[in-house]
């Protein structure tokens, strides 16, 4: 089989991060072209992937590709505002599925979150949702949603501050986790990682969505 080249969007962030080092080791990918707003350093690269600088509100037209993932997403505290949210996790995942596509990638995955819904009254949600709606109407052949709980990750190792979320869930959780259902538990970013490019070598027909109780390694 001819390896495929993957476009990959959020290498800075904990899923992104994993996904630029499990891509990087696949066999089944020869080259991976990752869009960063600026250089990263100090972070070792796989050898087949190469960064390109980019402003993802007017992004230039992109290499051919075969398979896109995007692992764009914030918070609204570290964003400012919902707008400043929206315009990361909606309008910049869309714009990326949208130049993948006209790239020629058929094969889409994306990183949401636990509650995406376009109906919900909580607006994080319901940003995450209208984002799964829109990119399903793109054109591509297949569609791979993950929506994890909260992520588990070394943000240290990124230069981003830690989450006093994930702190506290994990001195909360750990002793107890068999007694929190499994879709709520917090979920190493490596397994979200995994899973998702999992499911895109297999690449079924359609649009499908991987709840976090799949997730889990």
């Amino acid at each position: 089989m001819t390896p495929r080249t993957a476009l990959l969007a959020g290498q800075s962030g904990l899923v992104g991060r994993e996904l630029a080092q499990l891509l990087g080791e696949s066999s089944a990918y020869g080259a991976v072209h990752s869009l960063v707003r600026r250089a990263t350093v100090d972070v070792a690269r796989p050898a087949k992937l190469t960064e390109h600088i980019v402003s993802f509100e007017h992004l230039p037209t992109l290499p051919p590709c075969d398979d896109v993932y995007v692992a764009l997403g914030t918070t609204i505290k570290v964003a400012g505002s919902q707008e400043a949210f929206r315009r990361v996790d909606y309008d910049y995942v869309v714009a990326v599925a949208r130049a993948g596509r006209a790239a020629g990638a058929r094969r889409l995955a994306v990183v949401s979150a636990l509650g995406a819904d376009a109906q919900s009254r909580v607006f994080y949600n319901r940003v995450k949702g209208e984002m799964q709606q829109t990119v399903a109407t793109l054109g591509y052949a297949s569609v791979i949603i993950v929506q994890p709980s909260l992520l588990v990750g070394d943000r240290e190792a990124l230069g981003q501050p830690t989450r006093v979320a994930e702190v506290w869930s994990r001195r909360l959780l750990g002793p107890v986790s068999a007694l929190i259902p499994l879709g709520f538990r917090p979920v190493l970013a490596r397994d979200v990682a995994r899973a998702l490019i999992s499911a895109t070598l297999v690449a079924a027909p359609g649009t499908t969505v991987i709840p976090s109780r799949d997730l889990h390694g």
